[in-house]
This record gives structure tokens, C-alpha cells and sequence, in this order.
């Protein structure tokens, strides 16, 4: 429960073995000694780019793939006449830590192509983000979000595998380079890559909808395919690429674009982030015979005086229902 390494780290380690790769690649050195990048480092015994490490994205396409003004949080009382929104009683007390920061957008072309009535369950999904959003309840990412999600990821490189672990809910996934069965539906999908040059292409298909893109409500259906394209430009980042083709709520196929960086400490690792254990109260709370929590108070000083937040609990349709 306590280890910091997760237990998908460890089982990359084990594979890695097997493929013949290490799990904790270290950082390349500059083949340029410029400082500007220089060759790209390849993947003993082959042509293709090593891959191998620690990556992230820094981005705020988490928020918003099409980008967005700052706002004073995730959910929002409409406030005074004629004023502007204010946060509302969920987040209230973070203050400015609450805050949705503004973003530039990563898709290409700046909009979404909805259908119309999928459009329309976009702004649904946003208007009721806190309780919809599949990450609150620390449910699997899904592709392309895990990749830009602000937690590091680890890929280990073969000659017929890659697997990538994500810090966030142990998630991870491989990437089959070699002949391989049809998956079956599951949250990450089922991914089959293949190298063009020096850009891994990976083809992912098999989704649930349960999954969405970002923290506004973009979602998906089961017919999802996601095409993505891995290019490194430096030894230390690459560019990355995911196109969208959904039928079924879009009317053309989409694709966004950011960089990934490689983390480049000393020994950089992903820390595991268990937050199935840390939602257990939000999502199992109400079924306690008596409440834990129910009562907080924050004094904020003269800059806000004191805070004082009383919750009660209770069942949902669904319990009523099952």
C-alpha cells in the first residue's frame, strides 16, 4: 500500500528483462555536444529511435483541448446580476489553487467537429464535470488523455514491444510491434504500432465509452480510433500526434498536436499516484451507517473570514436502483 514504485513499474522491469531493454533508461547524452540535441540516439541493434525513459507532457490540454480563458473553477455559481461567475460550493474553499488555468488548445484547426447532438452532450458532460469526469473517481484515463495528463510516464522500448506505464491509477498499456490477436474492449484499448522513419505510428482501437479526452467534457463512443504518431526531434523531446476518427460523434476525424519532454533528472522515475484508495470516501462514503465526514471549517482571516462547510450524504437513483 505504502511502496512508491508501482506494481505496473515493476512488472515493466520484469519484461524488460525479457526484452532484452532496461526498465530506467538514462538520460542520453548530447551526440552533438552542442547542447542543441544533436543525432538522435537509436535503439541497440536496430535503426529505429531509443525511446526508452521518462516523458511528459507540460501542457494545459487536461483542461481543454481547444483551449479556453481562465475561469475561477471547475464548477461555477453564475454570481451577481450582470457579474461574473464565482467558484461555487464544492470548491469554494481552495481559493486560487482552485483556479482553471487558460490554455492556447492543441487540436488542429482550434474546434472539435461535433454532430450536433453530440455537441450537445459535450456541454452537458461540462456543465456536470466534477461528478462526471471519469478521473474524479480515479477510473482509467483512456488514449490519447493518459499522455497528457500532468503525470510522467515511463516507456520501455523492445523490438516487439513497448510499454508504456502512466503515474496516474497504475494505468498502463503495450504496444504490440509484432503479429498479434484482435483485443477486446477495455478503457486503454488495444494498441498495434509500427515504425515510418524514425515516428512510431500506433494504431488503438478496441475502447469502451466510458473514457473521456479532457476535464470539459469531450467524450467518445465504443467506435473510437485513435491513430497516434510518436516523432522525436531531439534527444530530450518529441512531437506527438493522436487523430480521432469516431463516425458516430464526429463529422470528420480531428487530430491534436503537443510536445513531450523527456524528464531529465538524475534518476528520474514514475512515482505511483493510487488514488483508488484516496476517492474510496467520495465514492463509498454515502454508505456508511454514520457519516466521517460531514463538517469543516477554515478561518481565511480578515482576506476571507471563516469558511464553514456542512455535508450530508445520501443515496443516488443508482443505489436505489441497482
Amino acid at each position: 500500500m505504502r511502496h512508491r514504485v508501482s506494481g505496473v513499474i515493476a512488472a515493466m522491469t520484469i519484461v524488460a528483462g525479457l526484452l532484452g531493454v532496461g526498465a530506467c533508461q538514462p538520460a542520453p547524452e548530447d551526440p552533438g555536444g552542442d547542447g542543441a540535441g544533436g543525432a538522435l540516439p537509436r535503439l541497440e541493434g536496430t535503426p529505429y529511435p531509443d525511446i526508452n525513459g521518462v516523458w511528459q507532457a507540460f501542457s494545459e490540454a487536461e483542461y481543454n483541448l481547444e483551449g479556453q480563458a481562465a475561469q475561477p473553477a471547475a464548477v461555477v455559481h453564475p454570481g451577481v446580476p450582470n457579474g461574473n461567475p464565482v467558484p461555487h460550493a464544492p470548491v469554494l474553499a481552495l481559493g486560487a489553487l482552485g483556479g482553471v488555468p487558460p490554455s492556447q488548445g492543441v487540436v488542429l484547426g482550434g474546434t472539435i467537429p461535433y454532430r450536433p447532438e453530440a455537441l450537445a452532450k459535450r456541454d452537458e458532460n461540462r456543465a456536470n464535470a466534477l461528478t462526471r469526469d471519469p478521473l474524479v473517481k480515479c477510473l482509467m484515463p483512456g488514449v490519447p488523455r493518459a499522455t497528457y495528463i500532468p503525470f510522467p510516464f515511463q516507456i520501455t522500448q523492445g523490438t516487439e514491444k513497448i510499454m508504456i506505464a502512466y503515474g496516474f491509477s497504475n494505468a498502463g498499456r503495450t504496444i504490440h510491434l509484432d503479429d498479434v490477436n484482435l483485443g477486446i474492449p477495455a478503457w486503454m484499448g488495444h494498441s498495434v504500432g509500427r515504425w515510418e522513419g524514425d515516428t512510431l505510428v500506433v494504431d488503438v482501437t478496441d475502447f469502451i465509452d466510458q473514457t473521456w479526452f479532457d476535464r470539459s467534457g469531450n467524450f467518445h463512443s465504443e467506435g473510437l480510433r485513435v491513430t497516434e504518431r510518436y516523432t522525436p526531434i531531439t534527444p530530450y523531446h518529441m512531437q506527438y500526434e493522436a487523430t480521432i476518427d469516431d463516425p458516430e460523434v464526429f463529422t470528420e476525424p480531428w487530430t491534436i498536436s503537443l510536445p513531450l519532454y523527456r524528464r531529465m533528472e538524475e534518476h528520474p522515475r514514475v512515482l505511483e499516484y493510487r488514488c483508488v484508495e484516496m476517492v474510496e470516501e467520495l465514492i463509498y462514503g454515502h454508505l456508511r451507517n454514520e457519516q466521517l465526514v460531514t463538517h469543516w471549517e477554515g478561518d481565511y482571516g480578515r482576506r476571507g473570514g471563516t469558511l464553514v462547510v456542512d455535508i450530508t450524504r445520501r443515496p443516488t437513483s443508482e443505489d436505489l436502483n441497482p
